[in-house]
């Protein structure tokens, strides 16, 4: 919720809400006004120091409910949002683009998405006394009630959602490898396995009682787990990848001799695609500044660009060495279909004979980071389904109330992970739509509230990377549509 503070007002006046707009997301945008019956006192000097002022609803819900965060709170849960499995894919982008554009495209999708990410820790506080904490706020503001909505509503909701979704997915599946890796070919094991329904079930119950956590700024330690985690597995599986010897068939191209220039061209816009679906996490960098202390003195943004800077570092020195070295140890022989890349590869080349204690360890690293991520993911679900309570019971969410309010939804999560198992699968087509959001919807922010000269340079280079980053989501979409098309998809609906 956006919430607005004058730094000469004391007396917090909720506005009230009215009978036609009580279901709308225009009642989510109430502010707030904050009178003083002395407006001639500078209470600057003495709440400079407590932050901002805000609206009562924000103290009840998850994002805001803290606001004790701090720079190294910020970096955990950036590196736990921002990096996951799609970057043990790249390799696989690598083997159709070459050495050269590979490294050439990464660092430019590196570059730019890094760009979009200081233009929302900018806006988040981008008027004086107004907090935007949540990024479908931020787009309404920028865009109209109608266009903010239309645009940034589906990107939002698969990007948080569908991200619990696949997380559910991947780890069911990673606990069916750790039992698997225990107990196959072992004469002492005699239990038997659990159906993929099942490992999902367990995973979701295990998540779900995570989440009872009350708000995003108290799950910061579990980030912390989640983003050493992630640093682990990636350092693992490289590590051991280029210390084995290498496939003897290995090949460091494809075959374009039997390929029409459709295919070709689909090759190369669906590596730029995964290049690109490989950084993640914009829409929970206005909820992570959101936990930050904020005051008219002293505002979150250089906390959150030392937090943003530090992890991106952490996340480029795991981003291009899994690329580069993933690439170099298996050339085009890394799969794209699992989702896994590098460690579907690795199980498959050098799994019969690595120890079961390091492939269980690197399994239940895995598994440990999917759980991890799902809360960061899930909190902002949670705040948008207690945002209904509190605006219609006008008080704070009972701890029995937010308890059920995260069942249903891991019970929800968990349905339609069983539904729809092969959601990985579409991730190119899906994921690719909501590319926007990452790349190309900041630009267009920066220019609709910042107003630069326009025909500007900073115009130009934000209206020129926004239009690009529209054309280049169309050309991914077309070509992860053709794909399907082409090899076909296993919808295996209730079948995981």
């Amino acid at each position: 919720m956006t919430e607005m503070v004058e730094p000469y007002y004391r007396k917090v006046m909720p506005l009230p809400a009215s009978a036609s707009n009580t279901k709308t997301l225009g009642e989510l945008m109430q502010m707030i006004i904050i009178i003083d019956s002395d407006p001639s006192k500078d209470v600057t000097t003495s709440a400079s120091l407590q932050g901002y002022q805000h609206n009562p609803q924000e103290a009840w819900l998850p994002i805001t409910e803290s606001r004790n965060g701090n720079t190294f709170f910020a970096a955990f849960h950036l590196l736990c949002s921002g990096i996951g499995l799609q970057a043990l894919l790249l390799p696989v982008a690598f083997a159709t683009l070459g050495w050269a554009w590979g490294i050439i495209c990464l660092s430019l999708a590196f570059a730019w998405q890094l760009h979009t990410i200081f233009i929302l820790v900018r806006l988040h506080e981008s008027v004086p006394g107004i907090r935007y904490s949540r990024y479908m706020h931020l787009a309404i503001v920028s865009f109209g009630p109608k266009l903010g909505k239309l645009l940034a509503l589906f990107p939002v909701l698969y990007n948080s959602g569908g991200t619990c979704i696949i997380l559910i997915i991947t780890g069911g599946r990673t606990l069916d490898l750790i039992f698997k890796t225990l107990c196959d070919h072992d004469a002492m094991c005699h239990a038997k396995s659990l159906t993929n329904t099942e490992w999902f079930l367990v995973f979701t119950c295990l998540a779900i009682l995570i989440a009872q956590l009350p708000n995003l700024n108290s799950i910061a330690w579990v980030s912390l787990i989640g983003a050493i985690t992630v640093v682990l597995y990636s350092t693992l599986i490289l590590a051991l990848s280029i210390t084995k010897d290498r496939p003897i068939d290995i090949s460091y191209g494809q075959s374009n001799k039997l390929k029409s220039n459709m295919e070709k061209f689909s090759d190369v816009v669906n590596a730029l695609g995964i290049i690109a679906l490989a950084f993640k996490g914009h829409n929970v960098i206005l909820e992570i500044q959101g936990t930050l202390p904020s005051s008219p003195k002293q505002t979150s943004y250089k906390s959150m660009c030392t937090g943003v800077t530090i992890s991106y570092i952490v996340i480029a020195m795991c981003q291009y060495p899994l690329a580069i070295g993933g690439f170099w140890a298996y050339g085009n022989k890394v799969p794209y279909s699992g989702g896994q890349g590098l460690l579907t590869a690795f199980s498959q080349i050098h799994g019969p004979n690595t120890s079961k204690l390091i492939m269980t360890s690197i399994y239940l690293l895995v598994l440990v980071n999917c759980l991890c991520t799902f809360q960061v993911y899930a909190m902002v679900v949670f705040d948008n389904l207690e945002v209904r309570y509190t605006s219609k019971k006008n008080q704070p969410c009972p701890r029995w109330v937010r308890t059920c309010l995260r069942i249903f939804y891991g019970g929800l999560a968990f349905f339609l992970s069983v539904t729809f198992p092969f959601l990985g699968s579409l991730a190119p087509l899906v994921g690719g739509a909501t590319l926007p959001l990452t790349f190309a919807y900041p630009c267009f922010m920066w220019i609709a509230m910042k107003k630069p000269r326009p025909n500007g340079l900073v115009w130009f280079i934000n209206m020129g990377l926004g239009c690009f980053g529209i054309v280049l989501t169309v050309l991914i979409v077309i070509a992860a549509a053709w794909t399907l098309a082409f090899k076909g998809l296993k919808a295996n609906f209730y079948e995981p």
